[in-house]
């Protein structure tokens, strides 16, 4: 045994003090380093302006994307106070700006409910950032404060007056700590879309001042709701057809708990419910998504018993029945919420879920009644849920007893890797058999299989289960994979337990086709094998779209702005090529520039907002031509359209 001449003692412990753990390990905080935890930062500062308004003293809410890509967060608050803590010999402001596990929502006092899990969420974007600001309005003043990385950079001073009170925060990331750095505008917006139809009443606005138009006014949106989660599930069914011609709406309280649920239903064939506690998105579900979904099948069963309506279905009711083509958005608040699950977005607490079956029990009661001939269209839309699911099994059965899913083991046109350990291995879905050949040439074949596909597969948006089975690029996915599906309780359910690669990445032409074709695979993934985004899996490829020459020197580029770049930087006469194909690219061009991890750009599909995927999903890849059409004269402007 080798002799240890490094003594092990009390000095090598490391004791972190103030902010300095969210420096070392900021992902423990704030969940990652990319695009995501970035984000995150602007959450946390919005959540503290929506406590103010749950707590009733806030209306307004503006956020704002500066040119350098830091961010202003304005409300209308009380102010976050300034006198002197007590216990820590400084103002309160440098208290919840500098020590973790600080703020007012620990008081129940001072906020009921709060949309903060432990109340690090300031101090943490303050710790992470090279630059904030905050500046107070209260008692008449303005007070402000500035920060680097989590400490002090000037003295809290009076630096002006104010007949308004309320708080602004200006912040600016940390570009060492974090992989990306610049907002994207959209996923702002979607978080405050969801937070004005969770919030109704409150005011929240998104200025992007890096969007000028040409008379010198920057992009804005302001969102706002009267009606809440009614209008919030109008939003999300905007692209379906409707079942019923109502959104069912109650807004209440049950022991102590405010209760607001909003639900319809649809002509798909999907089950899509979104769940919030304090305006956190509860992904993983929890005691009030159980109190729901048993308020919901016990008074639909209980009606349809009465009126005699389930006689003529002749196969036996399953809960999943009465939840097919259902949309429903559920938001609770609770004073102490206990989470748990992997990712702590599961609702823990026992007494919501009576609060909320209960609620819902109350609500669907009343709407039945009053209501008979829409009740008898969900009914009915449950008895063809049964007799669907009842011949999908049928037909899946038959499908797989004279064609096995596995029979034959892996798809013949797939090109495996060396490796058997998952989290190393990575498959690219390339289009076509010529991309390919050239992708299975360019590839690390220690870790790195390939999958052609022939053509575009079966849009899933539109199609019955035994048609999907039927499909066979389809069939060849689940088989490269190693996923299985169906159980006897859910013929859908999806098992990942031995998926056979932890990176799977769409690679097709940069062009309309290979968009459209990316797009169902998308749809695919998110309808059929949404525990692959979940878990982080699937990617999205980015071949560059042009070549640029200039004598010896060459570079690829992905946009407009980048081959005008190389053609400023490199004096003489300049070739650009323009890629339509991955066929059109050598073996070592692929591997260069789209498939070595050293130097390909790989984005990560994400469903963080799910309720806004499932209607733009449902928008490009269902029946209804008229929203698409609308959606692609509105953006056709940053369309990439090849002749």
């Amino acid at each position: 045994m080798a002799e240890v001449t490094e003594n092990y003692d009390a000095n090598k412990i490391q004791v972190l003090e103030g902010l300095e753990a969210v420096r070392k390990r900021p992902a423990m905080y704030i969940g990652d380093i990319s695009a995501k935890g970035l984000h995150h930062l602007v959450y946390e500062v919005v959540d503290n302006s929506i406590d103010e308004a749950l707590a009733g003293y806030a209306k307004n809410i503006e956020v704002t994307i500066n040119k350098d890509n830091s961010i202003t967060v304005v409300d209308d608050g009380r102010g976050i106070p300034v006198d002197m803590h007590e216990k820590e010999h400084k103002s309160a402001l440098e208290v919840v700006l500098t020590v973790l596990h600080a703020g007012g929502k620990f008081d129940k006092g001072s906020y009921k409910v709060s949309g903060g899990l432990h109340g690090v969420g300031v101090s943490c974007v303050n710790a992470l950032s090279t630059y904030l600001r905050a500046e107070v309005r209260r008692g008449g003043k303005v007070y402000a404060q500035e920060y680097s990385c989590g400490k002090p950079t000037s003295e809290l001073t009076i630096v002006g007056e104010s007949e308004t009170t309320g708080t602004t925060i200006t912040f600016k990331p940390d570009a060492s700590i974090f992989t990306v750095t610049e907002y994207d505008y959209q996923t702002l917006a979607n978080r405050l879309r969801d937070l004005a139809y969770l919030n109704s009443g409150i005011t929240l606005t998104l200025t992007d001042m890096r969007n000028i138009d040409s008379e010198g006014n920057p992009f804005t949106e302001t969102f706002y709701s009267t009606h809440g989660l009614r209008e919030f599930v109008q939003y999300i069914d905007s692209n379906k057809e409707s079942l019923i011609n109502d959104v069912i709406h109650l807004s209440t309280e049950r022991s102590g708990i405010p209760v607001e649920v909003a639900f319809t239903y649809n002509n798909t064939y999907n089950e899509n419910i979104y769940s919030f506690v304090n305006n956190i998105n509860t992904i993983e579900g929890g005691t009030h998504l159980t109190g729901f979904r048993r308020g919901l099948t016990m008074t639909l069963k209980k009606y349809a018993d009465d009126n005699n309506m389930l006689k003529q279905a002749k196969v036996e009711i399953a809960a999943e029945d009465f939840r097919e083509g259902l949309t429903a958005v559920i938001s609770v608040k609770v004073m102490e919420p206990q989470f748990e699950g992997q990712t702590k977005t599961k609702l823990g607490n026992n007494e919501v879920m009576g609060a909320v079956q209960t609620a819902v029990s109350e609500a669907l009661n009343i709407y039945l009644e009053e209501n008979p001939s829409q009740a008898r269209a969900i009914v009915k839309k449950v008895i063809l849920a049964a007799q669907a699911r009842q011949a999908a099994r049928n037909a899946r059965d038959k499908i797989l007893r004279k064609s096995p899913l596995y029979s034959g083991g892996l798809p013949g046109k797939l090109a495996d890797c060396s490796s058997r350990n998952a989290d190393e291995c990575e498959i690219f879905l390339v289009e076509g058999d010529s991309a390919g050949g050239t992708a299975k040439k360019g590839r690390n074949r220690q870790f790195q299989a390939i999958l052609p596909l022939r053509g575009k597969i079966l849009n899933v948006e539109k199609a019955m289960e035994h048609r999907i089975l039927e499909n066979e690029e389809i069939r060849n996915l689940f088989r490269a994979l190693r996923v299985s599906i169906g159980t006897e309780e859910d013929p859908k359910a999806v098992n990942i337990s031995k998926l056979a690669y932890h990176k799977i990445i769409i690679m097709t032409d940069a062009d309309v086709d290979g968009s459209h074709i990316a797009t169902l695979l998308m749809t695919f993934f998110f309808r059929r094998m949404r525990p692959i985004i979940e878990n982080g899996y699937l990617y999205l490829a980015t071949p560059p779209l042009y070549k640029c020459k200039c004598g010896k020197a060459e570079d690829y580029c992905w946009t407009d702005l980048q081959v005008q770049q190389f053609i400023e930087s490199h004096p003489g006469k300049t070739t650009v090529s323009r890629y339509k194909g991955l066929g059109e690219m050598s073996d070592t061009e692929l591997r260069d520039t789209t498939m070595s991890p050293e130097h390909r750009i790989l984005k990560q599909v994400d469903i963080s907002d799910a309720a806004e995927a499932d209607r733009i999903f449902s928008m490009l890849m269902g029946e209804d031509v008229g929203p698409r059409r609308d959606f692609i004269e509105a953006n056709a402007t940053y369309a990439n359209i090849d002749a």
